[in-house]
């Protein structure tokens, strides 16, 4: 018999959370679980224990917590958060605060109130019961593997959250034993921390060693460093604050996606307030699409991409690679708060094809195409700004992707426009919106940055072409 322990990773909006138990007890909590609890259900069932505690880190930005969910599936759990700060919630919890303990079997869990990232936010020391000394910490929001949760995700003091972290870091962890180690609630590719490092976990001493937050020994100096390098705030995260702290609808399943037949999809997509989503990959997209489609393609990014462009009051209506890929499309769309489905196109473009249904392309172009072109075409750079600056195509001109549907001033709408980004799938997105907006001739670039750089094309680190936003 020994401890139950599973990190359980969800790409996309790159979160980590976390079963740990005793199967000796026969009882386990999980840290910080997503909306789709099917999961830890699973895996309580394959160490054949009972989840009897929801444990929540903080109120989170970037997802929709499943801690509900999951106390409402498990029909065991009960949801544990923090009411340190000031923190209130509009559903019933099981208040923690600084210091409280709880056990399962030979394991107990310490609360400790690490501020910083949010007024509320706790992390939680792992240690043997007969032991006072921690072998690990859940950090949450608060350390991650190289970097540090983001203080200014509340609108509003956000110096005064650094100069909190800033004591968390330095008052709280630093003081742990170096080989203590650290499992944060998310990795690498979260826009919750900036640069957050490739790997899953760590112990205090490398972070100490290492991590740019800990070299930043002087406060104001730390401030400067969290407040400066943070990376673009996705705009449904206000959206999620909002849901988790009055409490996510309880769903009991995924959404049911109806299937439409082509007839019954045409005619639902004259429906007010319906969305047209495609999430086929950007050269089936481009090879024909129907006309007015977004294309958010369906690999785990598509929930950040959901929540940076889509309205959740509006119903979507998906075209899909396969009809089989319904299930996996609901479990991305409600990480982020997307429950309402007007349905399906079943058969997918075939069954629309076979009934006659107009098509639009999208065309592609390669980096070869191109670079000889350049004079001819606007080439648009639709990546964050720090990838802009890390360098670009020369004469390209940078809109980040979220924002062109309020920046499209400075292109030409008769004027041939090529996207890219680092791989294709945002150039993509943006060429949709762009088809959107009326423009006339719109392309993509495949591979685009990582292409260019691999032919050896021209690469420019100056600002030009930088469009003002």
């Amino acid at each position: 018999m020994a401890l139950v322990f599973e990190r359980i990773q969800t790409e996309g909006i790159a979160e980590l959370s976390y079963l740990i138990g005793d199967d000796s007890a026969g009882i386990a909590a999980v840290i910080d679980p997503r909306p789709d609890v099917g999961i830890y259900l699973q895996l309580a069932r394959k160490h054949k224990v009972s989840i009897t505690h929801a444990f929540e880190t903080h109120i989170h930005a970037d997802f929709v917590s499943g801690s509900r969910e999951l106390a409402a599936q498990s029909g065991s759990a009960k949801v544990y958060a923090s009411v340190e700060g000031g923190a209130e919630y509009g559903f019933t919890i099981e208040p923690v605060r600084n210091g409280d303990h709880f056990e399962f079997g030979n394991t107990m869990l310490t609360v400790r109130h690490t501020p910083g990232h949010t007024p509320e936010h706790v992390s939680y020391e792992a240690a043997q019961r007969s032991k006072s000394e921690p072998w690990g910490v859940f950090t949450g929001d608060s350390l991650f593997v190289s970097s540090a949760g983001r203080p200014d995700l509340l609108g509003h003091d956000a110096d005064k959250l650094a100069s909190k972290l800033y004591d968390t870091l330095f008052g709280y962890f630093a003081k742990l034993d170096n080989g203590v180690i650290i499992y944060p609630s998310h990795g690498h590719g979260s826009p919750c921390g900036a640069d957050i490092g490739d790997r899953l976990e760590s112990t205090i001493g490398y972070e100490k060693r290492f991590n740019p937050y800990y070299q930043q020994t002087d406060r104001d100096a730390f401030i400067h460093h969290a407040l400066s390098t943070a990376p673009p705030e996705p705009t449904y995260y206000k959206r999620m604050k909002r849901v988790n702290a009055a409490g996510p609808e309880v769903l009991g399943h995924l959404p049911i996606i109806p299937a439409l037949s082509a007839a019954q999809f045409k005619r639902t997509m004259s429906d007010k307030g319906v969305t047209l989503i495609d999430t086929r990959n950007m050269l089936a997209f481009g090879g024909g699409h129907i006309d007015g489609a977004l294309n958010i393609g369906a690999t785990p990014m598509l929930t950040i991409w959901a929540g940076w462009l889509l309205d959740p009051e509006n119903p979507l209506l998906l075209v899909l690679e396969d009809d089989n890929l319904a299930d996996r499309l609901a479990a991305l769309f409600v990480r982020s708060g997307y429950t309402k489905f007007a349905g399906y196109l079943a058969g997918g473009m075939t069954a629309w094809d076979n009934a006659a249904g107009e098509l639009t392309e999208l065309p592609q172009m390669t980096v070869d195409e191109v670079q000889t072109c350049t004079d001819k075409l606007q080439v648009l750079d639709v990546r964050a700004p720090s990838e802009w600056r890390g360098g670009h195509v020369p004469c390209a001109t940078h809109i980040f992707a979220p924002d062109l549907r309020k920046s499209t001033g400075s292109l030409e709408k008769a004027k041939p426009v090529v996207t890219y980004c680092a791989t294709g799938y945002r150039a993509s997105i943006a060429a949709s919106m762009l088809q959107q907006q009326g423009f006339e001739d719109v392309r993509t670039m495949p591979g685009s940055w990582t292409a260019w750089k691999r032919a050896g094309l021209p690469v420019s680190k100056n600002g030009d072409g930088e469009h003002p936003h």
